[in-house]
Formats: structure tokens, C-alpha cells, sequence
């Protein structure tokens, strides 16, 4: 399988509001890195850091070994801790009873996770982390633009 090391991060402003998103995509092998961003009006931080993931795998044209970096504890722990599984096995509903919310998106990219072999990363935001940076100026851009 390819390898792909992808860094993804999203927001909105005010939260919920404009909503942007961004992926970098990069190939070791062919020592290759693709961006890609988006925007959405009326939107939360936590449907924009999912699409992020969801897009950039959905941008992946075969199944790949992938290294998934993300700012977001929301994201990550949703596979690493196994809250997705979870969710799932009691119907959709969170350890507090309400809704899972942003299950459309969930769904979504449970999908890709089973088409990817996804190993998930927690980088803290706004920090050292060069692409993690370029992520959160590309979710500016996106917004941006989107303006």
C-alpha cells in the first residue's frame, strides 16, 4: 500500500459561522505534497475538522497506509479512545445519553477508515508543527475566498 502523510485542520468564526477546512497531502515516495481547502457558511470547529479528514481521504485515488495528523482531540479520540465504536454500539447516543452529533460525517468517514488503513496523530495547534501551521493559513484562505 502507498504511504500518505496528511495534516488537516478546520474552524469556524464565530463558532458556529463561516467554516473553512484544509488538508495537506503528502507522498514520501514521490516526495510529492498536494493542498486542498474549502469553505461552508453556517458551520461549527468540529463539522469542518471532520471534513477535512473526509476530504483529504477522499482525495486518496487507492487505498494507502496513512499517517493522519490532526490539532483536533474531537477527531482523534473518536478512533484512538474508540468513542466512534462506542457511539455506535449504544445507537448513536453519547456516554451522557443525548445524540451523536455530526453523524452524517462520522458515518462518512468511518467508510474511508475502512478503505485506508488510518493511523491517527495529535499535534497541538498553533505551535511547532510547520504543516500543521500551513493547515490553519489555509483554512483562513478558504474562508477568505469563500467571502
Amino acid at each position: 500500500m502507498p504511504h500518505v502523510i496528511i495534516y488537516t485542520d478546520g474552524g469556524a468564526s464565530p463558532n458556529p459561522g463561516l467554516g473553512g477546512w484544509a488538508a495537506i497531502l503528502y507522498s514520501p515516495e514521490h516526495n510529492r505534497e498536494r493542498e486542498i481547502w474549502g469553505a461552508e457558511a453556517n458551520t461549527t470547529n468540529n463539522r469542518m475538522e471532520l471534513t477535512a479528514a473526509i476530504r483529504a481521504l477522499e482525495a486518496l485515488k487507492v487505498p494507502c497506509e496513512v499517517d493522519l495528523h490532526t490539532d483536533s482531540s474531537y477527531l482523534q479520540n473518536a478512533f484512538v479512545k474508540r468513542w466512534l465504536s462506542n457511539w455506535k454500539r449504544k445507537g448513536w447516543k453519547t456516554s451522557a445519553g443525548g445524540d451523536v452529533l455530526n453523524r452524517d460525517l462520522w458515518e462518512r468517514l468511518e467508510e474511508l477508515t475502512r478503505l485506508h488503513r488510518v493511523k491517527w496523530h495529535w499535534v497541538k495547534g498553533h505551535a511547532y508543527d510547520e504543516r500543521n501551521n500551513r493547515c490553519d493559513e489555509l483554512v483562513h484562505r478558504a474562508r477568505e475566498e469563500y467571502r
